[in-house]
């Protein structure tokens, strides 16, 4: 079983959460707004993806921030900003049982990450 890191209302999530009914694949649902992201999570998704992996930049919450927040240097300061804001952390992240990762949706990598 994987576990699936989100916000339960984003399309992405939608998407992906379509294709795991579809296809059959049990999961965990961990929704970033509801349930928050512990720091050593982060950093630790950080250490193994990078934190600009982690980033959405593109999104509506971090495009509101104003410009001195978006100038991002340091992995410090991302994780912080990733706590003070889970909606710019990208969706999904896709945390294996052996601990292997992915982020974002596509139907070519699901069907080849989630046995």
């Amino acid at each position: 079983m994987v576990t699936i890191y989100g916000i339960k209302n984003c399309s992405t999530m939608k998407k992906a959460f379509d294709w795991l009914q579809v296809h059959e694949k049990e999961f965990r649902f961990h929704d970033y707004r509801k349930d928050g992201v512990p720091r050593d999570r982060l950093v630790a998704w950080c250490q193994v993806l990078g934190w600009k992996t982690l980033v959405n930049s593109r999104g509506p919450t971090f495009r509101k921030l104003p410009a001195d927040r978006q100038q991002i240097e340091t992995q410090s300061q991302a994780v912080a900003l990733m706590l003070e804001f889970p909606a710019i952390i990208k969706r999904p992240v896709v945390e294996s049982v052996d601990g292997h990762f992915l982020v974002g949706f596509d139907p070519a990598l699901f069907s080849s990450f989630i046995k």
